[in-house]
């Protein structure tokens, strides 16, 4: 399994698994906005060549804020979302950010058991944050200094 940076080559594979993975998924042109936005930093799990995840976030005043994380259903449980998790707190350390926050659906325990063994912790909660259902958000974050 290779953790290498997302550009153009990647847009379709990652617009198919955003299909796989989300209520509400981007747009391929959303990602396309994406690889154009200096703030935006992402990454794509390939195992022999196969995209199987990817991870975002924004880098914005110091602060990481993770836009999505997301793996194939058929790769999951096989620490390939601990992996992109993990280069997202390595690159936020690198670029000197002191903190960095997610929104994650409350419903979403692997995710939040995920997330919490990577340090975050419960910050706060969004009523109704996601337009599909009105599920609240778990708002996380991780402070880095």
């Amino acid at each position: 399994m290779k953790i290498i940076p997302f550009d153009n080559t990647h847009i379709e594979d990652i617009a198919a698994l955003e299909q796989q993975c989300f209520a509400i998924p981007w747009s391929r042109d959303m990602f396309l906005e994406e690889l154009a936005n200096d703030m935006a930093v992402y990454f794509v799990a390939q195992t022999d060549g196969e995209v199987v995840g990817y991870a975002g976030m924004w880098h914005v005043c110091g602060e990481g804020h993770i836009t999505n994380i997301a793996v194939s259903p058929s790769h999951r449980r096989s620490g390939i979302g601990r992996l992109l998790l993990g280069r997202l707190i390595d690159s936020a350390r690198i670029q000197d950010m002191h903190v960095m926050f997610l929104e994650v659906r409350a419903s979403n325990a692997a995710a939040i058991a995920l997330y919490e063994n990577h340090g975050f912790i419960r910050a706060g909660l969004r009523k109704g944050y996601y337009a599909d259902n009105g599920e609240d958000a778990v708002l996380m974050s991780l402070p880095l200094r």
